[in-house]
């Protein structure tokens, strides 16, 4: 926690430096609203709300059952309730906003406030994504190397992993907001998009190509790409060691446990593929619009069901908690 305070106040006090010096022409961004008509933006209000409160109560609900209950405070729940509150994080950096936009028609986002959203975006995505490989080795510790787990996964492991999920997260961040704001931008103000993304920023950008922000891209990029294969070889090893257990119950439960974080897997991979696959058009169009919710909306506001409804452990837990409120009512 000590790691992630540092590098939050050290990056946000450098990049702010680093805009304020930065003599932009433009003085703040206009983001894209759903719809222009009245009836259509209270619906798009009414349907964020909905969802942001569930992806709230979910993931406070993983964080706070997994507190609570003593059986769970193992390697695996540990970081996923470091999961749950990324995943609470990320999504409330973007629909707030944009639930704000639709009730007060107010499209203007300042460069400060736009820099501060890609900071918070790229840094939760990617301590994410670093936190999902961290999974994938506990699984793989858990089930492939069960005699040496405890030594593997002991407290002081979970922690500096953890802390180096948080680490990665703030230095890509930093270095993304760095790259795509070291050259003024002298170009139209409207983003075409319901906040603020990198892509979009870039094409209003006076300095075109952003070779910056290219090379921290394909940095990113790599590094992305090696948490991803090293997920897959981490699998195919524990399907591996599964299929040649000789017990039928071994082998559900042993599959049973790793199913929710591969789904989580499979979900953030695939909804980050479909987004940063397709090119950000000059015309911006609803298209563009869903493809975004797909990516910022959808993973955070998924993992709690996937995780409460195929985990065992959870299920019972989150009984157990509920009946203790009951009693004490």
């Amino acid at each position: 926690m000590q790691y992630k305070c540092l590098f939050l106040s050290l990056s946000t006090s450098h990049l702010m430096r680093i805009i304020m010096a930065n003599h932009m022409i433009i003085k703040d961004f206009l983001l894209m609203s759903f719809s222009d008509i009245w009836e259509l933006q209270i619906l798009h209000a009414v349907l964020f709300f909905l969802i942001y409160m569930t992806a709230l109560m979910g993931n406070l609900l993983i964080i706070l059952v997994t507190t609570m209950d003593h059986h769970l405070h193992t390697p695996m729940y540990f970081f996923l309730r470091h999961l749950s509150f990324l995943d609470l994080c990320y999504i409330s950096v973007t629909v707030p906003k944009s639930i704000l936009i639709s009730l007060t028609h107010s499209n203007s986002i300042s460069i400060p406030e736009c820099a501060t959203q890609i900071y918070c975006i790229v840094l939760f995505a990617c301590a994410e994504l670093a936190l999902l490989t961290v999974m994938s080795y506990d699984r793989y510790a858990a089930i492939c190397c069960p005699l040496h787990y405890e030594i593997l996964m002991n407290r002081g492991a979970c922690m500096q992993m953890a802390a180096a999920s948080w680490v990665s997260g703030s230095l890509s961040g930093m270095m993304h907001t760095i790259g795509t704001f070291s050259a003024p931008f002298c170009k139209a103000t409207g983003l075409g998009q319901f906040f603020c993304e990198i892509p979009h920023l870039l094409k209003l950008s006076c300095s075109q190509p952003n070779f910056a922000e290219i090379g921290t891209t394909l940095i990113t990029t790599i590094l992305g790409l090696g948490c991803f294969f090293y997920i897959v070889v981490s699998y195919v090893y524990i399907f591996s060691t599964v299929l040649r257990m000789p017990s039928t119950e071994g082998r559900s439960k042993a599959f049973f446990t790793c199913l929710p974080h591969l789904i989580v897997t499979t979900v953030f991979f695939a909804t980050a593929f479909v987004a940063y696959i397709k090119p950000a058009s000059d015309t911006p169009s609803v298209l563009d619009l869903l493809v975004s919710v797909f990516y910022v909306v959808v993973p955070p506001t998924l993992n709690p069901v996937i995780y409460s409804l195929r985990n065992k452990d959870m299920k019972v837990a989150l009984a157990k908690l509920m009946s203790q409120d009951l009693l004490c009512l």
